[in-house]
């Protein structure tokens, strides 16, 4: 039994669509699905009699434009897990320091009559009642530098 070029070509564009789709659907990383379109077409230019060749480069040809354009738009229309907070708004501003917050351990800061949990990017432990600068957000911490 021999199996022709066209056909075998035929089958892998099949085994790339069905396992490009698949690995999409698990990842959702929005890269697996430009492969599984760039072998649906070719698969289409296979029932066709297309040229194998002719197949092979369009596959390329469509995977990486897709890539290389569509996905950037997409994983920015589709971005879903950023939550939206105006914490982010304190960053630049000055703080109390209101629990001694040690050498590579948390303390606490006021800022804007509410208390965060800080930790200090100096090697200097920061009294209470000293003044901080905020220079970003961790998760729910603070993370300051003495003034």
């Amino acid at each position: 039994m021999t199996i022709d070029i066209q056909n075998l070509f035929l089958l892998l564009w099949f085994i790339i669509i069905l396992v490009a789709a698949v690995i999409e659907v698990l990842t959702m990383d929005l890269t697996s699905l430009w492969f599984s379109i760039g072998a649906l077409i070719s698969f289409i230019l296979g029932l066709a009699q297309v040229n194998w060749v002719i197949q092979l480069v369009v596959f390329l040809v469509v995977t990486i434009l897709l890539l290389l354009s569509v996905r950037p738009l997409a994983k920015r229309y589709f971005r879903t897990n950023i939550v939206g907070t105006n914490a982010d708004r304190l960053v630049g501003k000055v703080a109390t320091c209101t629990q001694e917050i040690p050498v590579g351990e948390r303390g606490e800061v006021k800022v804007e009559g509410k208390y965060w949990s800080a930790i200090s990017t100096s090697d200097e432990k920061i009294e209470v009642d000293e003044k901080v600068e905020i220079l970003s957000i961790e998760g729910n911490k603070l993370i300051v530098v003495k003034l």
